[in-house]
């Protein structure tokens, strides 16, 4: 979203792992196809981008769709000498033909023992060895399998996202991302297969995000505080104050520290930057920006809060720019230095920021169904002149942690604070 916002033209891919070791166990364990197994992830998966608000890449590549390239950029690495066949019809990259294997982990390869294999897809630094690109297939496999020159079986984790990336990307592109738990080996791995077979750079920059921890512990279920995006959904929460609160709550280089305080303290902020918003409308009436600049202090926010991004995606930067900028709206608005064009002008400018955060627009799913019906009871029993029931609706609004405001244009529903 920075890049488009700073002029770049992007293309985004995000490869679908639908075969690994871990998808092969988990539709063996639940007795169903691969295709089925995968199918319930993959459709949870993009039901929460849509719940985020995260922007559609431009290509979803499913593995299993891809075993030709691999196929294919398997045998480059077998022809140049980099990998080889094992006898039970595996083939592994030999780490030692690469010299610069462990230059993104900063591997220490000190008495590596020359020939030491590694069939499982993830691993521990300690048993760094020849890393499988294909694995002869097994009973274990059950029907997953597919036939090559070298023996029927299926590939491993990191070929599949080398060949994917190259097939849509090129044999060299500019930005590859993931957790900084996928450093070692997947993305190392990665770049020596690629790098070995195309002699090129494979990717440019590498942006790992650090790990989500919960009240400042791992998350896990026997400690109880593990919790899915459709739990927090359950708890009352809305999709825009967890992306806001996932987006803003650290650097993404940084240990984000989730916690039910935080989601609160994100509902404020966007309570605080949905008021802004409303007393900006109000100014503004239907009245459009045209040939009108944006204040100055508007395009020393706008300016600011690009830097912080700028800087190597610095969100608390960039974030305290977009709250000066708040500031000083309402000090204007106050002295009513800000008449209909100037304010569609500002409105204008949180257009442009929110190509960013895509958040400050509250989206057309962000009040829940229930809290949406009883709005609705609630103007019908006004309507009515039936001020008890209304009021009780109201309470139960509040209740469920909605504010309802009266307004010439109908009712007005907020989040509470907390």
């Amino acid at each position: 979203r920075h890049l488009e916002f700073r002029g770049y033209r992007v293309t985004q891919v995000m490869n679908l792992t639908d075969v690994d070791d871990k998808t092969i166990k988990g539709d063996i364990e639940k007795g169903v196809s691969l295709g089925d197994f995968t199918r319930e992830y993959k459709e949870a998966f993009f039901e929460d981008l849509k719940t985020l608000g995260i922007q559609p890449a431009a290509e979803y590549p499913a593995a299993t769709e891809h075993i030709d390239g691999m196929i294919a950029l398997i045998q480059r690495l077998l022809d140049k000498g980099l990998a080889y066949s094992s006898d039970d019809g595996s083939v592994y990259f030999s780490i030692s033909k690469f010299p610069d294997y462990g230059k993104l982990a900063h591997l220490d390869l000190d008495g590596l023992k020359p020939g030491a294999r590694v069939e499982q897809d993830e691993y521990e630094k300690d048993h760094v060895g020849d890393f499988a690109v294909w694995k002869a297939w097994t009973e274990a496999d059950g029907d997953v399998g597919w036939d090559t020159p070298w023996g029927r079986g299926r590939p491993g984790w990191h070929i599949e996202c080398s060949a994917m990336a190259m097939e849509y990307l090129g044999e060299s592109f500019d930005i590859h991302c993931g957790g900084v738990d996928n450093i070692f080996p997947h993305h190392e791995d990665e770049i020596a297969q690629s790098e070995g077979a195309t002699g090129k750079t494979f990717a440019r920059f590498w942006l790992h995000n650090a790990h989500l921890i919960v009240n400042g512990a791992k998350m896990s279920k026997s400690a109880g505080n593990f919790f899915t995006l459709r739990d927090l959904l359950d708890k009352g929460f809305t999709g825009r104050e967890i992306r806001c609160v996932l987006l803003t709550g650290a650097h993404y280089r940084q240990t984000l520290n989730f916690s039910f305080d935080g989601l609160d303290a994100a509902r404020a902020s966007l309570q605080r930057l949905d008021e802004f918003t409303v007393r900006l409308r109000e100014t503004a009436g239907g009245a459009e920006a045209g040939a009108v600049q944006s204040p100055a202090w508007v395009r020393q926010g706008l300016e600011q809060f690009g830097a912080g991004l700028d800087d190597d995606l610095n969100i608390s930067r960039a974030m305290a720019a977009l709250f000066d900028l708040v500031h000083d709206g309402h000090r204007a608005l106050d002295a009513g230095e800000l008449d209909a064009a100037g304010a569609a002008a500002v409105l204008d400018v949180l257009r442009e920021v929110d190509r960013v955060l895509g958040f400050l627009e509250p989206s057309a799913t962000s009040v829940p169904a229930e809290v949406e019906a009883l709005a609705e009871q609630r103007q019908t029993a006004r309507a009515e002149k039936d001020w008890a029931e209304a009021d009780r609706l109201r309470d139960e609004l509040a209740a469920l942690g909605w504010t309802v405001k009266d307004t010439p244009d109908g009712p007005k529903l907020a989040r509470n604070a907390s």
